[in-house]
């Protein structure tokens, strides 16, 4: 029988165009399998892990094919929907599909080699000629085998190594080498259990009397060991710490009892994920008849759309609802995606959702750990089958859309309308709202949007029929929406009613809660302690030296920030252009409003959750947790406090300045403004009585905020959609936003300049700019942007992939190929 030669394209995650071509060994020809993880050489010397992407049998035209080293999986690790996924993916969003396999798989499972140096066999240890750091070096590398770059760095005490290793190289001292470094560790834990003798009671009794008589602290071990294992319905096997911490006894009993052949002592491998315990069955639900109306509305309306918008007010039970979809998914044996915006979010609803799914729960977002990562990622494939510990419903933020299901039967977007769903950089920069339901098309499933104040653009695609609408005008047991006041902070200035940034009505009202035993939220989109440093004298202001934005004074750390660059500095004690010491802090953001409250509040316990204050895995949980249990009386906070997050003891929420989002220069600046402050007051009076929401403002009759008082998104809806449509923007028009990057602000322009001519020539007036953006150099790179308005038409697509085309051609150009261009499809 003829012997086949099989040939796989091989996916490598990489910002370059296809597949490559690769020969697949006979002696792995049977063991391949389409989105299995093989290992290959990519260019002369660096090794790869890449996905196989397709197995064939055509000889590719050049003669010189690399055969693939090894193949890594048994099983694969990607679907062939998630190809068709990431497919799409690159081709809407104007990327590479390498790029979108890099953002989708956990580091661990993307295998790359680490350059290594070695000693040259050709060395003859003539060191006359090397300086003290390449001697360092090379007598290292006479006691180690190979060193790392970073171990290397280290050694001299330097950072950039690669000119010393160059030269060693040239002096014929080391040579380079790769090697494929697998991160992934599984998680082993030490476990013990009752050696097979002693399952014999007669054994066992005849022990316990020789251990009562000689080893009481060995008895105690064993009879605590007997104890857990009655417990645990699963196992006898009992983790090791475990048993030491109820017995509160020493590893050397333990070993004493080991070397007995009472207890046998191993190793296992173990989950680092947390498991949940089912406590409530989905039926203990008690829903409201407007909640019942809309859920039976809901199912109806998915007969006929895939997609389903469910607009309900803050506090109208939504939660509940998709609760009971998630159910009856499950009940078919399908699995449920349920993507929330934030990690603060996810932290809170898992608290809620796993009462009811308990172990068939998963998590999923960029605080896990890679290992955690793989891990989730292996127990979603195991959830596929009705069999196993894999996961049946998994909540995320909006990386959890890569995950490989491959029965999905609903998707759930849970405040569809935030902004943190848009991926800015890298690329793909997509969108989890729109590309949640093109994953549902693929699995042929719905998906449900829910928001209290939806995206202009999906409110207008249920208006015209394009999704269903479904809508739930009250909260869950009658209460009412809250009270909402406006404090002119003009007015109030002028009549000397300000405490610094506090109104007196403000702290009268701060000051009323607390005395109720109840818990406030304070409402500032910016974090800091102060905005911006002025001297008083020439209006000088400190700037990031990297960035074109001032730097924010941090209190904390005593020093001046950049939150672009993440640049810092110390407070100058007197002006650097005119020798004042005349400088005064302006503006304020949450630290400066958490240190004011505790001189207004002493004995209040005060909070604060911003990007600061949450940059370890587990700070929002215990911030929410702690405020949930009442252990926080005053929350400040950036956006993460609007978000969807359920307090059943606020009762006051206080939005410190509503203007700087207003006036913020955006064709979207109003429409998320009304979000924010709908949103921040839909936290107040939640559960058993109405709330109450102060908005300072200079602007008090402002159309919006009167919107936000009267609760009233149809109004700011029609006048934001007139308005689009007049000007050509969503959801009536498409935009690509196109930004160039240089160091040279000259050579940037130039280039900005000749590539809108040339968009302008195949487009139009279509095309605007190009304009230099707000914030025009970050991180010592200067920035322009190009903005390239579509038709909905069927011909948008194609449209889309001209303009890559001219981008393409005028970026392979010698004079602009220096010239970093970043495309971004939909931009928010």
């Amino acid at each position: 029988m003829e012997r086949k030669t099989w040939f796989v394209e091989i996916l490598l995650p990489l910002p370059v165009p296809g597949t490559f071509t690769y020969r697949v060994p006979h002696e792995l020809a049977g063991e391949i399998k389409l989105g299995m993880r093989a290992v290959v050489q990519f260019g002369k010397k660096k090794i790869y892990t890449g996905l196989i992407r397709e197995i064939h049998e055509r000889v590719p035209e050049y003669r010189s094919v690399k055969y693939i080293l090894s193949v890594l999986d048994h099983e694969p690790i990607v679907t062939p929907s998630q190809y068709h996924f990431w497919n799409w993916l690159a081709s809407y969003y104007l990327c590479h599909e390498g790029e979108v396999m890099n953002t989708a798989l956990p580091s661990s499972l993307k295998l790359a080699s680490e350059s290594r140096i070695i000693l040259n066999p050709n060395f003859n240890q003539n060191y006359s000629n090397l300086n003290e750091k390449e001697y360092l070096v090379a007598e290292a590398l006479e006691t180690q085998e190979s060193l790392t770059l970073s171990e290397v760095s280290k050694l001299v005490e330097q950072v950039k190594v690669v000119p010393l290793i160059k030269t060693l190289i040239d002096k014929e001292v080391v040579q380079v080498k790769e090697e494929l470094v697998d991160e992934y560790k599984p998680r082993k834990e030490t476990f013990v259990k009752l050696a097979g003798d002693y399952y014999d009671e007669d054994a066992l009794s005849q022990m316990f009397d020789e251990l009562n008589k000689r080893a009481y602290k060995q008895l105690e071990v064993l009879m605590m060991y007997l104890n857990l294992s009655r417990k645990n319905e699963e196992s006898d096997e009992i983790s090791r710490s475990k048993l030491l911490q109820e017995s509160n006894a020493s590893a050397s009993v333990l070993k004493s009892l080991v070397d007995k052949g009472i207890l046998e002592q191993f190793e296992k491998t173990v989950s680092r994920l947390k498991e949940y315990k089912t406590t409530h069955p989905v039926d203990s639900i008690e829903f409201s008849e407007e909640q019942l109306f809309g859920l039976q509305s809901i199912r109806e309306q998915l007969n006929e759309k895939q997609v389903v918008l469910l607009h309900g007010v803050t506090s109208s039970g939504k939660t509940e609802i998709y609760i009971k979809l998630i159910d009856e998914a499950i009940r078919k044996g399908q699995q449920v995606l349920y993507l929330l915006p934030e990690i603060a979010l996810t932290a809170q609803i898992i608290n809620r959702v796993k009462k009811f799914f308990g172990p068939l729960t998963g998590v999923y977002h960029s605080r896990y750990s890679r290992d955690e990562k793989v891990e989730i990622w292996k127990r979603v494939i195991a959830g596929q089958t009705t069999k196993g510990n894999g996961y049946k419903l998994v909540l995320g933020a909006r990386s959890a859309l890569m995950l490989p299901f491959n029965n999905l039967g609903l998707i759930i977007v849970d405040e569809e309308h935030d902004n943190s769903y848009k991926q800015f950089d890298p690329a793909p920069r997509y969108h989890a709202r729109d590309a949640a339901i093109y994953l549902a098309q693929l699995h042929n499933t719905k998906v449900v949007l829910g928001s209290a104040t939806p995206a202009i653009e999906s409110y207008y695609n249920a208006r015209t029929g394009r999704y269903g609408l479904v809508e739930l005008h009250k909260r869950y047991g009658n209460i009412q929406m809250p009270e909402i006041e406006v404090v002119d902070i003009k007015s109030a200035t002028r009549r000397k009613e300000m405490k610094s940034h506090f109104s007196n009505r403000m702290l009268e009202l701060i000051g009323a809660s607390l005395e109720n035993k109840e818990q406030v939220i304070l409402f500032q989109n910016r974090r800091g302690f102060s905005l911006r440093l002025e001297c008083q004298t020439c209006h000088y202001m400190p700037q990031c030296q990297n960035c074109d934005v001032t730097l924010i004074y941090h209190k904390k750390h005593n020093r001046l920030r950049c939150h672009y660059c993440g640049f810092s500095t110390s407070i100058p004690e007197k002006c650097p252009e005119c020798g004042s010491a005349d400088i005064k802090m302006k503006g304020f953001g949450t630290e400066k409003i958490e240190e004011e409250l505790a001189m207004y509040f002493p004995d209040a316990i005060i909070s604060r959750m911003d990007l600061d204050t949450t940059r370890r895995k587990n700070a929002y949980q215990r911030i929410i947790s702690d405020f949930e249990n009442r252990r926080i009386d005053i929350l400040t906070g950036t956006q993460m406090v609007t978000k969807g997050l359920d307090f059943d003891n606020v009762s006051l929420v206080g939005v410190m300045n509503a203007d700087n989002m207003l006036s913020f220069p955006d064709f979207r600046s109003f429409e998320r403004s009304f979000q924010l402050m709908a949103q921040v007051s839909g936290r107040a009076g939640r559960k058993n009585k109405r709330g109450r929401v102060l908005i300072q403002t200079y602007n008090p009759h402002h159309s919006v905020i009167r919107n936000v008082i009267d609760n009233d998104y149809e109004s700011m809806y029609k006048s934001q959609i007139l308005e689009r449509k007049n000007y050509k923007y969503p959801p009536f028009y498409r935009l690509s936003r196109i930004t160039l990057k240089h160091k040279d602000a000259h050579k940037l322009n130039e280039a900005s300049k000749e590539l809108a001519y040339r968009l302008k020539q195949a487009f139009g007036k279509r095309v605007l700019g190009p304009e230099f953006p707000l914030v025009s150099r970050i991180r010592n790179l200067y920035l322009e942007n190009i903005i390239v308005k579509f038709e909905r038409s069927r011909e948008h697509q194609q449209m889309k992939e001209k303009m890559a085309e001219i981008i393409r051609k005028f970026n392979n150009e010698p004079d602009y190929k220096p010239i970093r261009v970043a495309i971004d499809v939909d931009p928010q």
